[in-house]
């Protein structure tokens, strides 16, 4: 798996990840659970690979020279 996440890129992808996530706490009933899709995001920034990315040809990464 090569690296296709970039720092910005990351960023971005945790804060939304925690924004999803917190509606887990604030939402009642079964609808709190939507709040779980906030893992994906926070756990691509992580790894620092996206498969949607891979699949797209995108890459957000800075080139290495």
């Amino acid at each position: 798996m090569k690296a296709n996440v970039g720092g910005v890129d990351k960023a971005v992808r945790i804060v939304a990840g925690i924004a999803l996530l917190s509606l887990f706490f604030l939402l009642d009933g079964s609808m709190k659970y939507l709040g779980l899709i906030g893992i994906v995001p926070i756990a691509t920034a992580l790894i620092g690979w996206c498969p949607l990315y891979t699949l797209l040809g995108i890459s957000t990464c800075p080139l290495k020279k």
